[in-house]
This record gives C-alpha cells, structure tokens and sequence, in this order.
C-alpha cells in the first residue's frame, strides 16, 4: 500500500515538474508515506509538499494543494485532504482494501516477505554459551531472540548462516574439569578440598559418574568416550566439555533452535588465528609494549582507553580471540553479522569493534552489530524462582519449558525489547484466559479454522474468489482497523529485520488478534446471504494466514484446535 501511494504522489511532483509548477532540475525529496497517529487523520500521510516548498521556496500548502490537484488516484484513494502546514492526508478507497486482501491470499505464506537483503550473506551468533552446564533462561532469552532475528532476515531476502561459538577454553572450562575430577575422586561441593571456583550442580555428579563408567558421548559428529582415568585432567575436560554440549544440543532442539555452524574457541588457538590477528595489529602499528604485557591503542578507534592485548604472563585477554573470530566472520563471507549477547557483554563491545578496524582489512565501522538483552525474572505465585535443583544455583531453560511448554516459553522471551528487563510470569504463561498473549494468538487462529469446521457441518458453500470481489464493509470501524492491520504486517516485518527487533512480530500479532476478536464479537461468518458469507469468510483466512506467517516466525505453533 505505502509503495502504491509513493507511486502517486511521485507521478504527481513529475506532473508539476511537467507543468513549471517546479523547476524541472529539482530532486525528488526524500519524503515518508505513513500512517497518522490519530487514525481519524486518515489511513496515510505525507510531507512531501513542506519537502518541495522548502527546495523550491514555496508556500507548503500552496504547493500542498497543487500536488493533490496533480495526483490521479486510479481508484487507491477516495479523499485526499491538507492539514496543519502542508501535511498530505490519504483516505484509501474500498478497491484498495479489497486490492490488499487479494495480496493476502495471492501470496499466502510469502505474504510478508521481501528481497530487500538482495540474498547478500549474514551470520547471525546466538546463545554461545560457555559449554559448563545446562542453560539457564537467559540463554532461553538469547536464543529466542537471535532464532528469531534469524527468521526475519531471511524473510526479508538475508541469505542467513546461523551461528553457535562455543567458548571451550579458558579459565571456566578448567574449572568445569577440576569440578568433575573431584566429584570423580569422590570430593563434594560441602568438602575442604573442592575447587575454589567449581560448579556445584547436580550434573557435575553425573558427568563424574558417566565419565568413570566409560562412557561414551557423540556431538557434532565425533563421539568422545571417557578414559574412566581420575588423574588425566585432559581426558576429563574433553569428555565433560562433549556431555555438556550434547546436553545444551538436546535443551535447544526442544526449545525448536538449531544452528548452521558450530565454531570453537579453541580452533581460533589450534589453527594459528589469535596468533595470526595479534601479529597484523603489531605490524600495523596499533599496539605497544608496557609493564610486561601488550596493549591495543583501542582509544585510537574510539575506546575510552587502551586495552591489554597479552598479559605478561603471555596469555591473552578474552578480548583478543573475540576480535579474530569476527574477523574469520567476515572472511568467511558475512556480509553482515549479528551477535547477540547478554548485556553484561557491553564492556567488551568496543574494543572488539576497535580491534576489527585497526586490522584494516575493510570490514565496516559498524561490524559486528550487537543485539543485547537484559536478564529475566522469573515469577511463581507473586515470588521468583530462582533455582534448579539439578543446576544448583540457577533456573534451567529446560525447566521451564517443561513447565509452561515451548510456544509459551518463546513467546514471553521475544516479546519484549531486548534491552528491557523481562518478568516472566510462569501463572500467566500457563494460563488458558485472554491476559495470556500467546494463547490469545494462537486462539484467534484455532477459531478462524473452527469456522471453516463449522461451514463444512452446516453443509454451507464458500467461493473464495467470490469473497474476495465483493466490498468490504469499510466504513465499519471493526472491518477498517482489522484491515488496517493485515495490512501493516510487511512494513512490520521489515521493520523487525532492519531493527533487529523480533518484538515487534509479536506485538503486531497481538494487535491483529485483538481486531480480530473485535471484528468477530460484530459479526455473524456463517450467515445465509452467500455473497456476505464469502466476503467475511475471505476476510477471516486472510488474518489466519497472516497469524500463522507470523508465528512461523516467532517458532510458536498456529494450532488449530484449541
């Protein structure tokens, strides 16, 4: 719709330029199509004329009224009116609609979606959780967002790689190690001798129990099996570090998320690249040498200060392997890349963005862009939950999908924005009532499939083409809003792709579900005029199909049965 309405007025500003109106020689202004906020402006307006009157040194409603005397509508528009200092106000005639339903249904599951990523190539990095026990909700929250920050892109034409980084070496990792040799030596969390830093959860004891059994582990295509050996820490590592990942595949495949690429911290040290990275900084002039250790002149690419690059015990900060796995992204063809985190990352932004540019290798000044999420509280009863028994000291994602199911679970963690702290309310999420959004959703769906049940029970014909030539009832405030908002489901799609905020996939969703429930508490579907039934009928599969486009995207199931 906006697309056809920027069509119009650009034919009429040609018109103008045809007629003397404006000088032949000006450039079209970059002005915007959208939607009033006061709906009673209208459907659309623009600012195209206060754009040309500014060029051209015009009256802006002067040059307001002959743009709207230049514009043909061709049957899109059945008003179009001036307000305030030149504001254009569009009024969309019922073919339009009519015209957008048909859009609906001619695209189906494409409705929506666009090639505006041009297939160009983008690596969105999610998760990526330290492989030292089962996920908690926030890398639930992570996941979430970047699957569905993955969804999006490709609806929008991304060619999209979807990315795990696996940190499997480190500090945490050795202590994961020592945490399953004590257990193995038959040391508890409560004993004197237990690791200063050693991870106290249940699982540890299974790991331990596993690992002195023998057994065997399969994960990314390898299969690892236990030496049983209590003083071979490698041994250990390699076993506990393969049990955990396998654990963290299983809670991601339940949660609905999968990944293209599986990328390891340690082949970053293995295959020469931290090394690799830190001489091209050093030959390119952007390090030096103080009190023992190697430092990056971050300051230089906009850091508040320098950073430590080697220490001068000649290990490197988490920094460094961070700026050569971004790097490897953009020599593996990443046009783009999304890296989502939680925000308690941010202190490290900077200066890995700072480290990509002092490489000079031409990756732009925004690479990586990063999505951040804030942590989430989860409510029982009016109080927090906070524990796993198994985890020991935190909530498992797989807890709590077990207990509010993946849609409920996926739903409330995209929901919000990112960047805004998220209370998950498990009574809400379980609960069978309209205050629960997803159920809500979803329900809206499984009614529209009820009617199409109830059609073929009653023995009642239904002509879709038919449906779709007769008028809407437009000057109905519940037909109008319900296809205003099929109709803002591309432009919001794009928005959630060019923003990298899903959440507003679901807040559209809600607001679509909500005029359907309107629209529905108004009229009768299954009357006897025939031509009234298909017109309403036709109506009602385009919101199911716009309902369904858009949970695919979110991962949430479109039941239809409820």
């Amino acid at each position: 719709m906006k697309s056809q309405l920027r069509a119009l007025i650009e034919q009429g500003i040609a018109s103008l330029r045809a007629s003397g109106t404006l000088p032949a020689d000006l450039v079209t202004p970059e002005f915007v199509v959208e939607r009033p906020k006061e709906r009673s402006h209208g459907d659309f307006s623009t600012n195209a004329a206060m754009l040309l009157a500014r060029q051209a040194r015009g009256n802006p409603r002067a040059l307001a009224q002959a743009l709207v005397a230049a514009m043909e509508g061709g049957g899109l528009v059945s008003a179009i009116e001036i307000a305030g200092p030149g504001f254009i106000n569009f009024r969309l005639a019922p073919e339009a609609w009519n015209r957008q339903l048909r859009e609906v249904h001619a695209r189906g599951a494409d409705y929506g979606r666009s090639d505006s990523g041009g297939g160009r190539r983008a690596g969105v990095e999610y998760v990526s959780a330290n492989p030292t026990g089962p996920l908690h909700v926030g890398h639930g929250r992570a996941a979430a967002i970047g699957d569905c920050i993955a969804r999006v892109l490709a609806a929008n034409g991304w060619d999209v790689a979807r990315e795990f980084y696996y940190n499997d070496a480190g500090a945490q990792i050795d202590n994961l190690a020592r945490s399953v040799q004590a257990r193995a030596r038959g040391t508890t969390p409560e004993d004197p001798g237990w690791p200063e830093d050693g991870y106290r959860g249940d699982y540890i004891r299974e790991v331990a129990r596993a690992y002195l059994d023998g057994a065997s582990v399969e994960v990314d295509g390898h299969v690892v099996t236990a030496a049983g050996d209590v003083d071979d820490l490698d041994a250990i590592r390699r076993f506990a570090v393969a049990s955990l990942r396998r654990e963290q595949d299983a809670d991601l495949a339940a949660f609905g998320v999968g990944f293209d690429v599986y990328f390891l911290e340690s082949s970053l040290y293995a295959d020469g690249k931290v090394e690799e990275t830190v001489r091209r900084l050093v030959e390119g002039g952007h390090t030096y040498e103080e009190g023992g250790a190697l430092w990056l002149r971050t300051t230089g690419f906009g850091d508040d200060k320098d950073r430590v690059m080697r220490k001068s015990d000649g290990s490197y900060t988490y920094f460094v392997p961070d700026v050569a796995y971004h790097l490897s992204k953009w020599q593996r063809g990443y046009q783009r890349a999304i890296t989502e985190l939680g925000a308690d990352h941010h202190g490290s932004l900077a200066r890995v963005k700072a480290g990509l540019q002092a490489l000079d290798t031409g990756i732009p000044q925004g690479y990586p862009e990063y999505v951040l999420h804030q942590m989430v509280t989860v409510m029982r009863g009016g109080e927090e939950v906070k524990i796993s028994k198994r985890a020991g000291s935190y909530l498992t994602l797989r807890d709590l999908i077990d207990e509010v199911g993946r849609d409920a679970v996926r739903w409330f963690l995209v929901a919000r924005k990112p960047d805004s702290q998220l209370v998950f309310d498990i009574d809400l999420a379980r609960s069978q009532s309209l205050d629960n959004p997803v159920y809500y959703v979803q329900l809206s769906h499984a009614r529209i499939c009820g009617l199409l049940r109830q059609l073929q029970e009653r023995g009642l014909a239904f002509d879709l083409d038919n449906g779709l030539a007769q008028p809407q009832d437009v000057d109905n405030p519940a037909t109008r809003e319900l296809l205003a908002a099929l109709s803002r489901w591309p432009e919001t799609v794009q928005a959630a792709g060019a923003q990298l905020e899903p959440h507003l996939l679901a807040a559209h969703l809600l607001e679509l579900a909500q005029a359907f429930q309107s629209y529905y508490n108004d009229h009768q579907f299954l009357v006897d005029e025939g031509d009234l039934r298909d017109a309403r009928l036709a109506l009602a599969l385009a919101v199911r199909q716009v309902l369904a486009n858009g949970l695919a995207l979110l991962g949430v199931a479109a039941p239809e049965k409820m």
